[in-house]
């Protein structure tokens, strides 16, 4: 019987663990496959950051409660975890639990999931075939079937591009080595990389906000180091958030010490400018593009960090009935709610099962890659998707419908705002 197998999960970040967890409260059967080398390992690519959010948006309910049971110490909730705190002092303690250790697979890239036996096309009956989830460990190819699926791969592993028409600038891959997708540590990891550079740093969210800041701790140390910041907004103003009316005031602190810096000249600014070409010139990177649709060009560039956001991967469920907005590219029930252009991700409406619910029968997207492109995911949020669609695959329907979920507000995003 198909509803025997267990529940596959994607991904071991803290969506899926948090997944892992209400399963196992639920004595619901169920294997997670992980990437990486352990648990988190997506975080760890940015492990020196330090977040926003304090512990008590980050830790799932059932998760603290397993933890706990097994004598773990919760740390102190107002405390701001960076990535590396939030793996070794949450998900680490959580995969060792005995509850779910036995069930948690490393080093497990999935390369296909699909009905056993049947490709997309097919419709009636669907729900009566098995999935079949093909993934490679250690350089062997294996299988395993499941009742269910729940992907929380996320989005960190697709950034997006620094070509302002959604694919990669003319050049973009001719200089990789000279461009990074992410945010630098430029204290230990890339100080050499950077220090007295030229660094244009492309993007107008929180990453390119932490790329500023990080750069800045450089500059004091070798004041030689300039910072470009690089933006398609009319308004570089429109970027630093919520400020004082942050519910989360890391979040607006960040906002407000960035344009602090843009105030006093340490940051260059260059606003509406849409990149098609990296060129270089001289042994500098060229950035060649548009202002008011009008060529332009910026000249005298060392080294690119691209925080331009991320995309999800489709690519590995192909062969299910699944569908994406057309625009967000996320599960298509969220894309009124979540639209940047409209929402901030405190004014998110909650939302669970039956907002996630696809057309193929118990294949569930949740977490960031449930957002698609959508930059304002918070990790409570993806507790909150998990919770429901754990309670609708264990029959608990009552559960499912449910909504539990209260969001910290941004204040005002995407609108400008003056700081006192």
């Amino acid at each position: 019987m198909v509803n025997q197998l267990p529940v596959a999960i994607i991904g071991g970040g803290p969506v899926g663990m948090s997944a892992a967890a209400h399963l196992s409260k639920r004595n619901k059967n169920f294997v997670l496959l992980e990437k990486g080398q352990s648990v988190g390992n997506s975080l760890l690519e940015w492990q020196h950051v330090r977040m926003f959010s304090p512990w008590e948006f980050n830790i799932d309910k059932i998760a603290e409660e397993l933890l706990k049971a097994n004598g773990w110490i919760a740390p102190p909730k107002e405390e701001l975890p960076t990535g590396l705190e939030l793996v070794k002092r949450y998900l680490l303690p959580l995969a060792e639990v005995p509850q779910l250790k036995s069930y948690l697979q490393t080093n497990c890239h999935v390369r296909s999931i699909q009905r056993f036996g049947i490709d997309k096309m097919k419709t009636n009956g669907r729900e009566t075939f098995p999935f079949e989830v093909v993934y490679e460990q250690n350089n062997e190819m294996k299988t395993m079937y499941a009742s269910a699926v729940i992907d929380a791969t996320g989005t960190w592993g697709s950034p997006n591009p620094a070509g302002s028409s959604g694919n990669k600038a003319l050049g973009e891959s001719a200089y990789s080595t000279r461009i990074l997708y992410g945010i630098p540590e430029t204290m230990n990891r890339d100080k050499e990389r950077y220090a007295g550079k030229t660094v244009a740093v492309i993007g107008s969210g929180h990453s390119a906000l932490n790329s500023i800041l990080e750069l800045e701790k450089l500059k004091q140390l070798k004041p030689t180091t300039k910072i470009v910041w690089v933006l398609r907004r009319q308004k570089v103003s429109a970027v630093y958030g919520g400020g004082i009316n942050d519910e989360l005031p890391a979040r607006g602190e960040m906002g407000y010490s960035v344009s602090k810096l843009v105030e006093t000249g340490r940051v260059q600014v260059q606003p509406q400018f849409r990149i098609h070409t990296i060129e270089m010139a001289d042994e500098k990177l060229q950035l060649k593009g548009m202002i008011n649709r009008k060529l332009a060009t910026l000249n005298g560039i060392d080294e690119i960090i691209v925080n331009t956001g991320a995309r999800p991967n489709f690519s590995f469920i192909k062969e299910l009935q699944y569908e994406s907005d057309y625009r967000l590219e996320s599960v298509p029930a969220l894309a009124e709610l979540i639209d940047p252009n409209v929402h901030s991700c405190g004014t998110v409406r909650a939302h669970g099962e039956k907002e996630l619910r696809q057309p193929e029968q118990n294949f569930y997207i949740v977490g960031s890659k449930s957002y698609g492109r959508a930059p304002t995911f918070l990790m409570t949020t993806g507790y909150e998707q998990v919770r429901s669609v754990v309670a609708a695959l264990t029959g608990d329907w009552e559960e499912a419908k449910k909504v539990k979920l209260n969001l910290p507000e941004t204040g005002v995003c995407g609108v400008e705002r003056k700081f006192r």
